[in-house]
């Protein structure tokens, strides 16, 4: 499935269920290849080194069902704008997505855009990616390569 307002909308819905009123709220939504939508939360801690991203819970899931994502996005809440922001992967989640190859499409921020997020293949976030090392000359680890 390709990236699409349809995962962001779902992103945003699981974020309002989860912190309604709160402008610092985050939530996540991944694309399964046969079309489903999870969704899940950052996990909060007062311990801040415990704490997960929120694409760690539909990430772990997915893989967990031995489904590959093809999609990802993650919305925050924001007191500017409309109250909403998308944000790139951040460097641990692109590890996380890296799972499945180069081609997954993650949400980016922006601002030219209609609607204010743009879908970039995980390769265009990360083009010198070190695990390439590890690719057997394929470009790009495979699955098995990365659960070793």
């Amino acid at each position: 499935m390709e990236l699409d307002q349809h995962l962001v909308d779902a992103a945003i819905e699981q974020m309002r269920h989860r912190w309604p009123d709160s402008e610092h709220a985050v939530a996540a939504a991944v694309y399964l290849d046969d079309g489903r939508i999870l969704t899940s939360v950052g996990l909060d801690n007062l311990n801040a080194s415990a704490t997960l991203c929120a694409e760690t819970g539909a990430i772990c899931q997915a893989y967990t069902l031995g489904s590959r994502v093809t999609a990802s996005v993650c919305v925050a809440g924001n007191p500017v704008g409309d109250g909403i922001a998308v944000l790139a992967p951040c460097g641990i989640c692109q590890e996380r997505l890296a799972l499945w190859g180069p081609d997954v499409q993650v949400a980016v921020a922006d601002p030219g855009s209609s609607h204010g997020w743009a879908a970039r293949k995980l390769v265009e976030l990360n083009p010198f990616y070190w695990g390439e090392t590890y690719a057997d000359g394929s470009g790009w680890p495979s699955t098995a390569v990365h659960a070793t």
